[in-house]
């Protein structure tokens, strides 16, 4: 039985193939990619696949890209480290949604479930949900601590986030940095992506903070925000076009 693994994080990919070579060793993983293109690229010539196990944000995109422009016929299960994606079609029609970090007993049930699927009606339900894209709700505010109180930010005053030091931060227009729990990874998904983009590991900026860029070395691109004192707020090199796009649309 193949199994492909779709995960930009590598210890996130690592324990689920732990978890499948104890629970499912029949199931033989062929693959671990880490993009929307090299999963395209891989579906487009492999056709002999069991199971398929799915994040939903990947670096280059969402997941569902994928399944817009290969026919699968194996049933999918997606993975994701936040819960706002969590679409009741998912659960009651055989494709499961698991929450990172994936639990031994709920990948024993989503496995059974996607036994069972029918290959038709879960690609129907895949391109159905890709081309309405999830109904998700994204936070409007957040709370950080100035000394002993509380401050509530919306989303509104948010420039960017950004990490530093092993910690993560967002910044206001007012130019305040607060310290908050949610690491980027986890912040992409909590935010709406139509505001908001992850322009490197380091740095998600506010499409209202995107006023000042400029053309870098290596067909980068370079950003200045007010109260940032870091001096190389870089696009990354991979997601130039893709934030070109988004902030064209």
């Amino acid at each position: 039985m193949k199994v492909l693994i779709i995960e930009d994080e590598t210890r996130a990919a690592s324990h689920l193939e732990r978890l499948l070579k104890k629970l499912a060793p029949e199931m033989e993983v062929v693959a671990r990619l880490e993009s929307v293109r090299d999963s395209v690229d891989f579906l487009s010539r492999e056709h002999h696949l069991t199971l398929i196990f799915s994040d939903i944000q990947l670096a280059d995109g969402f997941s569902f890209e994928i399944f817009k422009r290969v026919n699968v016929s194996c049933p999918i299960i997606f993975t994701t480290a936040w819960d706002h994606y969590a679409i009741e079609a998912f659960s009651t029609n055989g494709i499961d949604y698991l929450l990172k970090p994936v639990e031994e007993e709920r990948l024993v049930k989503a496995i059974e479930k996607a036994k069972q699927f029918s290959p038709s009606l879960m690609l129907e339900k895949i391109l159905a949900i890709a081309g309405n894209k999830p109904v998700t709700s994204f936070k409007s505010r957040f709370l950080v601590k100035v000394g002993e109180k509380i401050k509530i930010i919306p989303v509104e005053e948010i420039n960017a986030f950004y990490s530093f030091d092993k910690a993560t931060y967002l910044h206001t227009k007012g130019n305040r940095s607060y310290c908050i729990d949610f690491p980027l990874d986890q912040l992409e998904n909590m935010v709406d992506p139509g505001k908001f983009f992850r322009i490197s590991r380091k740095y998600m900026v506010s499409l209202d903070a995107c006023s000042n860029i400029t053309a870098w070395s290596n067909s980068r691109l370079k950003m200045h925000i007010e109260g940032i004192e870091d001096q190389e707020i870089i696009v990354a090199r991979e997601r130039v076009q893709e934030f070109r796009d988004w902030l064209d649309r």
